[in-house]
């Protein structure tokens, strides 16, 4: 007897996609079967994009394609990230995450996308610190007398950085309420212009990436003071961490892998065990070491709690100081 057209059809197309759900499972654990792109938020040739190209190099011998540094540059990292979010969510766009992805977050009241809902977290791949340097002629040699020369002359000192909302300025910011003290300041287009004015004393001190001011420190230019992430920085021995000072204090430097919401599993599984993978070599962790940074890996859930933790973190600084973007 033969089936009623109605159950024929159910049947029918109960069968028909019998094969598409294998077809889709091969097709995420077979990624990448093309060129991936890595969408960074910043010029060519700065430290972002100098790791992100490090990362890309061994991540394409890892995964057997090519993974490519694409750059969009504008509004502090927003438009770089805008042109990933809008990417098709499978995998073959990825973007760079660092600090300025937390920080936007508050720093800019309208914003084309929300970070933390429409990104899914992948990897996280480098820490490094910043480190506060001051001018030699500021009459103080340590961090102990720097914050009591700020306390007896408030708003007289000037303290530089590489722009408005960046980690530099938020380290700053973080020590003056932390330190109860008031410096005022000074954003520039970067931060080589912001090195130039405090070496000739235009500024009294300034916030930066370790890696932006090793030279400096170790030819004697610069007085370093103290660095922001919770331990001493292995390539400044000497320097005492910000927290031996003002306990609690912490301003890391991160950096990790996001790509739009709906990359499935299998693939956000893949490209996170390769990052990893790479992050273990000691030829990219020497790489590194030579940027003033260390590898961090992470699962995609436990970059994701960084991401979320930071956000919270510098929402309050910022609301606190009243930053606005520039």
């Amino acid at each position: 007897m033969g089936l009623p057209r109605r159950r024929f059809l159910q049947l029918a197309g109960g069968a028909a996609t019998l094969p598409i759900l294998p077809r889709i499972a091969r097709a995420q654990t077979s990624w990448p079967t093309r060129p991936v792109r890595y969408i960074v938020s910043f010029a060519a040739g700065g430290p972002n994009d100098t790791t992100a190209r490090l990362i890309a190099q061994y991540l394409s011998d890892n995964l057997g394609q090519q993974v490519f540094v694409e750059n969009h540059t504008g509004a502090g990292g927003n438009v770089g990230m805008e042109v990933a979010l809008n990417a098709a969510p499978d995998g073959y766009t990825i973007a760079f995450v660092g600090p300025n992805n937390a920080i936007s977050a508050t720093l800019y009241k309208k914003l084309p996308f929300d970070f933390m809902r429409d990104s899914v977290p992948i990897a996280g791949t480098m820490r490094m610190t910043n480190v506060l340097v001051a001018n030699l002629n500021l009459p103080v040699k340590s961090l102990t007398e720097f914050i009591a020369y700020a306390k007896a002359n408030p708003g007289k000192i000037n303290f530089g950085s590489g722009g408005v909302g960046t980690s530099p300025h938020l380290s700053g910011e973080l020590l003056k309420a932390m330190a109860g003290i008031n410096m005022l300041h000074v954003p520039y287009r970067g931060t080589a212009p912001a090195l130039v004015d405090l070496l000739a004393g235009q500024t009294q001190c300034m916030f930066d990436n370790l890696p932006g001011q090793l030279q400096q420190i170790r030819t004697g230019k610069v007085r370093a003071l103290g660095v922001t992430a919770p331990k001493r920085a292995p390539e400044l021995p000497d320097v005492p961490a910000i927290a031996e000072i003002v306990p609690g204090y912490e301003a890391n430097v991160w950096y990790g892998i996001s790509a739009r919401k709906g990359v499935p599993n299998a693939i956000v599984d893949k490209l996170n065990h390769a990052v990893n993978a790479v992050l273990a070599d000691p030829r990219l962790k020497a790489r590194f070491e030579q940027l003033g940074g260390h590898p961090m890996p992470m699962t995609p859930a436990q970059f994701g709690e960084l991401v979320a933790s930071e956000t919270a973190k510098w929402a309050k600084v910022i609301k606190e100081a009243g930053i606005q973007a520039a």
